[in-house]
């Protein structure tokens, strides 16, 4: 049932890029936001297909931590969700995506015309410095910068890889950096077509003022991200543990007297 549920669920996804797209393509010339604004309704689609086809939902915690006026956010990314519930709760965020994904079909160009910012890996400081000057524009539109420390997606449990040039954009920008933490790969994970019911949760945590030195700031961000997260990701856990056993015992086939957890090592 999961993998009928998730392929279902893959005809959802791009039949929403391509439907949504089509019809708000006009959207997108008749304001500068325009194309944001489409992509926010199409990432209500997917949340809802995501919802009501393989019962994912989601949470978002610690919106207190969010200050006024221009913010980046760096975000733990295991999920394809990283990319599109947060454009639900903050205020049409750019992403800082790479630049392959330019040149999807359809949305390719809604990334564009939504003034999301591509990277150029070529590690230029001229590139970087170009970047940095696009993400100060959106700032004056009041939109959120969006930024991936790790660069792609990890699987549940990898390794941490933060890469500095998170640290170069934090210091070019001066501004404050909320991280954000989450366990979204619980639910839809990096790899792999199938996706899992349960809650995704965000959380965002305590403000890192502008103004760190390199080091302090690749070390907070960093152990702020990777313990919140991992904390997460054993909820997410133990809740489909919990939910395996309640589901067990009203079949009848679990025992709650023998003692044992569900789990493994």
């Amino acid at each position: 049932m999961t993998l009928i549920r998730s392929l279902i669920f893959m005809l959802w996804m791009w039949g929403s890029v391509l439907i949504v797209g089509t019809l708000g393509a006009p959207f997108v010339f008749l304001s500068p936001l325009g194309g944001a604004k489409v992509m926010e309704v199409w990432a209500r689609v997917m949340v809802f297909g995501a919802k009501w086809i393989c019962g994912i939902t989601y949470e978002v915690r610690g919106l207190e931590h969010l200050p006024k006026g221009p913010v980046m956010i760096a975000a733990k990314h295991q999920s394809v969700l990283d990319t599109v519930v947060p454009t639900l709760f903050t205020h049409l965020p750019v992403y800082v995506l790479k630049q392959e994904l330019l040149n999807l079909p359809i949305f390719g160009w809604y990334c564009r015309k939504a003034g999301l910012i591509a990277i150029d890996r070529s590690g230029h400081m001229s590139a970087l410095k170009a970047m940095v000057a696009q993400a100060k524009q959106r700032f004056e539109q009041g939109r959120p910068l969006i930024i991936f420390p790790e660069g792609t997606r990890q699987i549940v449990g990898a390794e941490p890889d933060y890469k500095p040039g998170v640290a170069a954009i934090y210091m070019m920008l001066g501004v404050p950096c909320v991280p954000l933490a989450l366990n979204t790969g619980v639910v839809w994970p990096a790899k792999g077509i199938l996706r899992y019911p349960g809650t995704a949760v965000f959380e965002f945590l305590p403000v890192i003022p502008p103004g760190l030195k390199r080091a302090e700031f690749m070390a907070q961000v960093e152990a702020q991200i990777e313990q919140a997260t991992q904390k997460l990701v054993d909820e997410a856990h133990e809740a489909r543990q919990t939910e395996v056993r309640h589901r067990a015992s009203e079949e009848g086939g679990w025992d709650s007297s023998d003692g044992g957890d569900g789990g493994g090592d």
